[in-house]
């Protein structure tokens, strides 16, 4: 439906070049995510293995009391594997997260049920998991989930805005691109920094023997810990190139921000581009003429003509027939008439169709033999 290249949405654009299509925001960022971990082949056999880690504790009482006592045993949480699912916005951060606290518990649970219960789908995880490489790429993971997961809650929130979705994208992408850009050297602060040190303590990884510690390279031992060497060195521009292609619209979106009162104390520059970019989307041709007009409403915000009101109030009464200020600026009338519905985010939607989906799950499974017969 949404598809940029040949879905219903693009089609209607090309036949009506006004429209803008808007698709869920945490969705869309969810997606990217999943396209970009699908790019790198490690992330999308990582990816893979954290499901199956989850279905292979869940699936059997017994080996989740081995992960029960290994947890118990070793002091940490006792906590169940996540499950990694696209249509949940945030599953990957919980289950990276629950996973990084709590490896040496699986890797412990795994092991027991390898030898002593002779398992081969226990023996496979072991051999994926029970790596230096599987343990960067979670640490990496660890430290590069948690900004995309905030930037879902900025989406998910009710009242989000068209500005929150330029500046937080932007942001994201800055710090995300620090993170994976370290190189040898990790920021301080991050899981990855510490990654030697916890392989280093003979209380938690230390005690296991992880291939691949090291690599040589030209006769040159290293450690194998820039993101660049565990999941490749093109992963930042594949992340970054996978969020901007889902967010095409940002532009005219944050151009909306405008209208509000915040933006006649800002550059100039910047406001007439953003003027800008909305005429020759919504009224082309009549760059001058909106720009004229939003000089004069500059002025009556300075001077207090729209005191204590919202973005929101203001471009309701700017688009409202029944008020003076559509007479008076028409084509920011018009302007806000788009803003307004515009739906920036579809959370209330979807969280609706999860719930139908859990109460048809209860009335399932409380069905009777008996039918009922209409007239």
């Amino acid at each position: 439906m949404t598809g940029r290249l040949n879905g219903v949405a693009k089609q209607l654009t090309d036949s009506f070049p006004k429209l803008v299509s808007v698709a869920c925001a945490a969705h869309r960022l969810a997606l990217a995510c999943k396209d970009a971990s699908n790019a790198v082949r490690y992330m999308a056999n990582f990816r893979n293995h954290l499901q199956e880690l989850h279905l292979f504790f869940r699936n059997s009482a017994n080996r989740s009391a081995t992960l029960s006592a290994a947890a118990t045993t070793l002091g940490l949480n006792d906590l169940k594997v996540k499950e990694v699912k696209d249509t949940r916005w945030l599953s990957q951060h919980l289950a990276v997260q629950n996973l990084q606290r709590n490896l040496t518990a699986v890797l412990a649970a795994l092991a027991e049920e390898a030898s002593t219960r002779k398992c081969p789908v226990a023996k496979g995880l072991y051999t994926f998991c029970a790596t230096y490489r599987f343990v960067a790429a979670l640490y990496l993971q660890a430290d590069v989930l948690p900004h995309i997961a905030m930037l879902s809650k900025v989406f998910q929130r009710a009242d989000v805005n068209f500005l929150h979705i330029k500046e937080q994208v932007p942001v994201t992408l800055v710090t995300l691109r620090r993170i994976l850009e370290a190189g040898e050297t990790p920021l301080p602060g991050t899981l990855l920094a510490r990654l030697h040190q916890d392989l280093d303590n003979p209380g938690g990884l230390g005690r296991l023997e992880l291939p691949e510690r090291r690599r040589g390279s030209g006769g040159h031992t290293e450690f194998w810990s820039a993101p660049g060497k565990i999941c490749g060195p093109d992963l930042s521009e594949i992340l970054e190139s996978n969020i901007e292609s889902r967010f095409q619209h940002i532009e005219v979106l944050g151009a909306f921000s405008v209208l509000g009162p915040k933006a006649v104390t800002s550059n100039d520059v910047t406001n007439i581009s953003m003027l800008q970019t909305l005429a020759n989307k919504f009224i082309p041709g009549q760059d001058a003429t909106v720009i004229q007009e939003w000089t004069s409403y500059k002025q009556h915000v300075l001077e207090g003509t729209f005191k204590d009101k919202t973005q929101a109030e203001i471009m309701q009464l700017l688009a409202s027939e029944k008020d003076e200020w559509a007479e008076i600026y028409p084509n920011l009338s018009l302007l806000s008439s788009a803003g307004l519905v515009i739906s920036v985010s579809s959370v209330n939607c979807e969280r609706d169709f999860s719930t139908m989906r859990r109460v048809s799950v209860i009335l399932y499974s409380s069905l009777k033999t008996n039918c009922l017969f209409y007239r």
